[in-house]
């Protein structure tokens, strides 16, 4: 079931009606901030990996390092 133009305008005015345009536009700024967070938390959790990987430590033996070499 999905919905149509006509019914989600219908929705749209209902919630318009019982929240109010303030109270919409006040949660609709939350909503934003949240996703901004979001998205801000990710990134620093990429940003975290690629520093954790570029600290790794190489623990490969120097008999085995040497072989790869020759």
């Amino acid at each position: 079931m999905s919905l149509g133009p006509w019914q989600v305008l219908l929705i749209a005015v209902v919630v318009l009606v019982l929240f109010g345009r303030g109270k919409i536009s006040s949660l609709m700024g939350e909503v934003g901030k949240g996703i901004t967070s979001f998205k801000r938390g990710v990134q620093e959790g990429k940003d975290e990996l690629e520093e954790q990987l570029e600290e790794a430590k190489d623990v490969t033996p120097e008999s085995e390092k040497t072989k790869d070499d020759a």
